[in-house]
């Protein structure tokens, strides 16, 4: 009984220092954890069929396992899932990653947003390396993807093949502010400036690899709901 009041006490803390640290008037506007989804018809997908829930007695995740059948109107990344009913402007988003594919410079994973269609949205691209097309902020805005990182790192060390790494990502529309953690949450790895697209969805994926999503949450004043679809179901 000590111990079950003892751990009360801690997650209140916790949701307090949590809430706290939050800008004045944000909310939590979405969580997802997959322990209770029974499928994935909450997400728009550039290919359904590339995607699916991974369980394990641990915990279950979104599963981006092969690469999707779908051609893009510019060079940007094919395997994209989008949360439906979710359209935010400024907003805070924290999610667990863990990449699934070979170690190679382009490995990566990618966090989407501010997504008005197929060639107009942001991304950020996380991989071993740092290049002009890997380990940056990115955007797509009718042609093919351009970095607009004003600060990056050399690239993040994605380890195991089961390892989960958590992203947190800052955007704020007044001041066009982007900012990128990834583990550490004292000091952003990337940031960016840019004031092209202001609310739009939020998703996951990769550019050409696989791997798993988990644990996301999303903060922020207020959402949209009337907003079109991405792709076609």
């Amino acid at each position: 009984m000590l111990r079950y009041y003892t751990f009360l006490i801690f997650a209140c803390m916790f949701g307090l220092s949590q809430a706290q640290n939050m800008p004045e008037g944000y909310k939590l506007l979405y969580s997802e954890d997959f322990e209770h989804l029974e499928n994935t018809s909450s997400f728009s997908m550039s290919d359904a069929n590339a995607w699916r829930l991974h369980e394990t007695r641990k915990n279950n995740s979104l599963e981006l396992f092969q690469q999707s059948k779908y051609k893009t109107r510019v060079r940007s990344p094919f395997n994209i899932a989008l949360i439906d009913d979710l359209i935010v402007g400024d907003f805070i988003l924290e999610v667990e990653l863990v990449q699934t594919g070979k170690e190679y410079g382009h490995r990566d994973m990618c966090v989407f947003f501010g997504v008005k269609d197929p060639s107009n949205f942001y991304y950020v691209h996380f991989a071993s390396k740092t290049d002009d097309h890997a380990h940056n902020i990115f955007i797509v805005n009718d042609e093919p993807r351009t970095k607009i990182s004003t600060k990056t790192s050399e690239g993040i060390n994605w380890g195991t093949t089961e390892e989960p790494h958590k992203i947190r990502i800052e955007r704020t529309l007044a001041d066009g502010m982007i900012k990128v953690y990834f583990d550490d949450m004292s000091a952003p790895i990337m940031e960016a400036e840019d004031r092209h697209f202001d609310f739009g969805k939020i998703g996951f994926g990769s550019f050409d690899d696989t791997g798993r999503v988990d644990n996301i949450k999303v903060w922020g004043k207020e959402t949209k709901k009337d907003f079109s679809s991405f792709v076609d179901r």
